[in-house]
């Protein structure tokens, strides 16, 4: 089977072609068991430069020296702790890339974020594929998807990642006021470091959270992504 999307298209009724690269994929299993859906996107020059943009961005922030994903978060009682860190998360390394998928094969690749919870992402121009495995997926929308870019001032336990920036130190007992507490002979000091945090939510139910340890890439990522999701609106609201 061969599916050709025109981006211009695509755009015009989002949600009639994502329910149309649903059935695509649904009838090319019922013919044969892990046959491949071939989707050829095709760009106007303005959307083909931000998309190119977002991929190249992505391509640096793939080499960022460590990714991890954030699995879980609780507070801490920083005063019972005698901790400087008011919330403790739960983290794994996490692989990003470019990837194609078996039952997929595009003129693009996909931009991939490993769910070290759940089932992987892959983003694709006009649409986000989840993936488990070939009989367990789903497609949203690239207009779906929220990737909020933030800042994260992380105490580090472990080694800096080398792309990373130490912002301060704090020490591994303190006082409320941040100072070292002396009752503790062998306290010690701890680097405070500054990541990027890039979180993925949409209203169908994504809830992921990445920690980046080159900042600079995670926030380019972020932007390049707005920029080209507010430029498929744009072209939506003028057709």
């Amino acid at each position: 089977m061969r599916v050709i999307f025109s981006y211009k298209t695509i755009v015009q009724k989002l949600n009639e072609d994502i329910s149309f690269q649903k059935e695509a994929l649904k009838e090319t299993q019922l013919v044969i068991d892990n046959s491949a859906v071939n989707i050829d996107i095709q760009f106007d020059d303005p959307t083909k430069r931000k998309y190119d943009r977002l991929y190249n961005v992505f391509k640096n922030l793939s080499t960022s020296h460590r990714i991890w994903d954030i699995t879980g978060a609780h507070f801490q009682d920083r005063v019972a702790a005698r901790s400087s860190a008011s919330t403790l998360v739960n983290r794994r390394d996490a692989k990003i890339g470019l990837r194609l998928l078996p039952i997929i094969n595009s003129n693009y690749e996909a931009l991939y974020f490993q769910n070290r919870n759940g089932a992987d992402l892959y983003l694709y121009p006009t649409f986000i594929l989840l993936y488990t495995n070939d009989k367990n997926f789903a497609l949203i929308g690239i207009d779906e998807l929220n990737v909020t870019f933030s800042s994260v001032n992380f105490t580090e336990t472990s080694t800096v990642p080398q792309d990373s920036k130490v912002i301060r130190k704090t020490w591994a007992k303190v006082n409320k006021n941040g100072t070292p507490d002396k009752r503790f002979k062998n306290n010690y000091q701890i680097p405070v470091v500054q990541y990027g945090r890039l979180r993925f939510s949409s209203s169908t139910g994504i809830n992921e959270e990445y920690q980046i340890s080159n900042f600079e890439f995670a926030e380019q990522f972020g932007n390049a992504f707005q920029e080209y999701k507010t430029l498929c609106r744009v072209i939506d609201r003028m057709n």
